[in-house]
């Protein structure tokens, strides 16, 4: 018999990932601050919007949350219903440092926790095929694999509890880095003459290539479409916990640092609600052209 599972939070990337859970068999209950959208859930996915109570006596319970500290809000809400023997899992893009200590308070119920963001965007959920990264003892990271194998298709467990947010940080720092660096590039090539169309075909099939001028660039900025999938502020979260991932690592890392502080003039001067590739539109301002 399969375990019953619960799943908090119903974004942008949960929404996607709870139906998967259900699809692959998988008894499955949601919860969202928004109770209507549960509902919407319930009807398209055939899960079970549940209260906090019955989200709480599932086997399995997985949060996907904006913030660590939203997830610790959450166990505490739910604490005193949570029985011993069950596994969290917590998808969140969160602080290392928050999830060791809800891992040790949960422990302390005999409650397991695994640390398991992914990446992938909004298409990788609906089709099953995130990259998850797990923090968590192996045990843990054994009971949980089926599961995670319902929503991801490459799946590593990579260290302790905390690693996988560790390594989540520092993976969407890099894309903020080269999102960034592309940016400025087009912009300067644009001043000089060149179609940003002919610089990304000749950029993409030579060394400077990533995953912002193969996809998001061409998709959103040259185009102009500007799809929200991930907020701008979220990303900035992100980046800001991978400075807190160097810092323990006794890092200087200026590079990072600086594209740390472009994200945060991003956030104040674009707005944390717009997605997190119009924080080019930043850099345009500066350099008083469209990339497109």
């Amino acid at each position: 018999m399969k375990p019953k599972v619960a799943f908090i939070g119903l974004g942008a990337m949960g929404y996607p990932m709870a139906c998967n859970l259900r699809r692959a068999g998988y008894p499955t209950v949601v919860w969202n601050r928004t109770a209507v959208k549960a509902g919407a859930h319930a009807s398209e996915c055939g899960t079970i919007a549940g209260d906090l109570k019955t989200v709480a006596g599932a086997d399995v319970v997985f949060s996907c949350l904006p913030t660590s500290a939203q997830v610790g809000e959450m166990v505490e809400r739910l604490r005193e219903y949570l029985k011993p023997g069950g596994l969290w899992i917590d998808c969140t893009s969160g602080d290392p440092e928050a999830s060791r200590g809800i891992a040790a308070g949960l422990r302390q119920q005999g409650i397991e926790f695994l640390d398991a963001p992914v990446s992938g965007g909004t298409a990788g959920a609906e089709e099953g095929m995130l990259t998850i990264m797990v923090g968590g003892s192996v045990e843990a990271f054994e009971r949980a694999l089926p599961l995670l194998e319902a929503v991801g298709k490459k799946i590593v467990r990579v260290g302790p509890v905390g690693a996988g947010h560790a390594l989540k940080a520092v993976n969407n720092t890099l894309l903020a880095a080269n999102l960034w660096a592309a940016g400025e590039g087009l912009a300067a090539l644009v001043k000089q003459g060149v179609d940003p169309q002919t610089a990304l075909a000749v950029i993409n099939a030579s060394s400077g290539r990533s995953n912002a001028t193969e996809n998001l660039i061409p998709e959103r900025v040259v185009t102009r479409a500007w799809p929200n999938t991930f907020k701008l502020g979220l990303l900035a979260k992100d980046v800001g916990i991978g400075m807190k991932v160097l810092d323990g690592a006794g890092m200087p890392a200026p590079l990072l640092r600086v594209t740390h502080e472009a994200y945060q003039m991003a956030r104040r001067e674009i707005g944390p609600d717009a997605d997190h590739v119009e924080a080019l539109k930043l850099i345009e301002r500066w350099a008083g052209i469209e990339i497109s």
